[in-house]
C-alpha cells in the first residue's frame, strides 16, 4: 500500500562524468547516512550550453533517496566531492510511496537526524 507524503522524501538528480566518480560519491552519501539509497545509471548523454559553448557529454546519473531534513548536508558533501565547476544537484519532492520503503528509507537515515 502506497501513502503520500508532505515533502519529506526526496529523490535528488545528480550527474557524474564517470562510473568511478558516481560509485564514490553513492558510497560516501550512503556512508554518511546523508542517503539510504544511491542508484547508478550509467549511459547517459548530456546536451547542454556552457560557457557559450553547446556541449555533449557521456555521464552516469545518479538517483539519490533522501530527507529534505538531510539536503544540506548531502548538497555540502557533493559539491566538496564533484569534479564539475558546477555539478547538477536537483532535489524533487517524493509524492507518493510504498509505506515500507518510505519507513525503510527512514530508519536508514535516522541516525543522522
Amino acid at each position: 500500500m502506497s501513502s503520500s507524503n508532505d515533502g519529506t522524501y526526496q529523490l535528488i538528480l545528480c550527474t557524474c562524468p564517470d562510473q568511478q566518480t558516481a560509485e564514490k560519491l553513492a558510497t560516501l552519501l550512503v556512508e554518511k547516512r546523508h542517503a539510504a539509497c544511491v542508484n547508478i545509471v550509467p549511459g547517459l548523454t548530456s546536451v547542454y550550453r556552457w560557457q557559450g559553448k553547446i556541449e555533449t557529454d557521456s555521464e552516469c546519473l545518479l538517483l539519490i533517496k533522501s530527507h529534505a531534513a538531510h539536503y544540506p548536508a548531502l548538497e555540502r558533501l557533493i559539491e566538496e566531492q564533484h569534479p564539475y565547476e558546477l555539478p547538477e544537484i536537483i532535489a524533487v519532492p517524493i509524492g507518493r510511496g510504498l509505506d515500507g520503503y518510505l519507513h525503510w528509507i527512514d530508519k536508514e537515515l535516522r541516525q543522522r537526524l
